[in-house]
């Protein structure tokens, strides 16, 4: 059995976080959406061979139980009792380490592949509860809509689709830690959103307002480490969008533009001063 399934990258139009729990991770509040920059991930299954082998085209990622992919099949392997092996193999369309959550989204392409192809017959939120233990953006991969993330990341609230606006993706070239940025978050000076008010502009489809209630708390964190990433977001906004910030714990930046036009333009502009710039849309 051969599935192939579109792993898409996701961006946070807003990231906050009010508090960080007892186990010393943060509670996040987040919306998040997908675009459609995708990796591909195709699974095969075995019945005569046991073990888990992942392949990619990328070699910045590594082929075993590191690999989120490997331990989203290894979760449902064990929980299921499946004695096949799985084969997995990674187009990589979505860049590495940054903040675009492609490592959780190919995870979450291998649940959905596997609980079709093993007729596990799992909804999307007994997966999403199920891939937790992987990474706290894989329960939001699973489903790659419009939503609202609280929690660990666990809890997720779909929300009204975004309308397709196009979205215009760059990354420096610099990898961001994640476990580093969130060690250094300094509560007591968070400026938080008001994320609420941005759900319910999208739940009432008021598109426009909705940007006054778009960002990332984060970004004053990792910008003071990486100021590469500030002169990019500034690069961005002088060049005209809706909105312009940073995804993730970074370093990439995004802008998002209703004109098609504007969005090629900001594209073409930024191709000389960045060397990984993405035109896609949200999904």
């Amino acid at each position: 059995m051969i599935i192939t399934e579109k792993a898409p990258a996701k961006i946070n139009l807003a990231l906050d976080t009010p508090m960080r729990y007892i186990d010393g991770l943060p509670r996040w509040n987040m919306v998040m959406n997908s675009i459609d920059l995708a990796d591909y991930v195709t699974i095969e299954t075995h019945q005569h061979q046991h073990r888990i082998k992942v392949y990619t085209d990328s070699s910045f990622l590594p082929n075993d139980q590191r690999n989120l992919a490997y331990q989203a099949a290894h979760i449902l392997k064990n929980r299921f009792h499946i004695d096949e092996g799985v084969t997995i193999n990674i187009q990589k369309r979505i860049p590495v380490a940054a903040g675009l959550g492609g490592g959780s989204s190919d995870a979450a392409a291998v649940l959905r592949a596997l609980n079709q192809g093993w007729n596990l017959g799992l909804s999307l939120r007994e997966l999403a509860q199920l891939s937790l233990s992987i990474d706290s953006d894989v329960p939001y991969c699973v489903y790659s809509q419009t939503a609202h993330v609280t929690g660990h990341g666990e809890q997720v609230e779909v929300l009204r689709p975004f309308p397709h606006y196009w979205a215009v993706v760059a990354k420096p070239k610099i990898s961001v830690s994640t476990p580093t940025i969130l060690r250094q978050i300094n509560y007591e000076k968070l400026q938080h959103l008001n994320v609420d008010s941005l759900v319910d502009c999208i739940q009432n489809g008021r598109w426009q307002e909705s940007f006054a209630y778009m960002g990332n708390v984060l970004e004053p964190v990792t910008m003071n480490e990486y100021p590469e990433i500030r002169q990019l977001k500034q690069r961005m906004e002088k060049l005209g969008a809706d909105v312009v910030q940073m995804s993730g714990t970074g370093p990439t930046v995004f802008a998002l533009c209703h004109n098609e036009s504007r969005a090629r333009r900001l594209h073409n502009s930024l191709c000389g001063f960045c060397r990984e710039v993405y035109l896609a849309m949200l999904l």
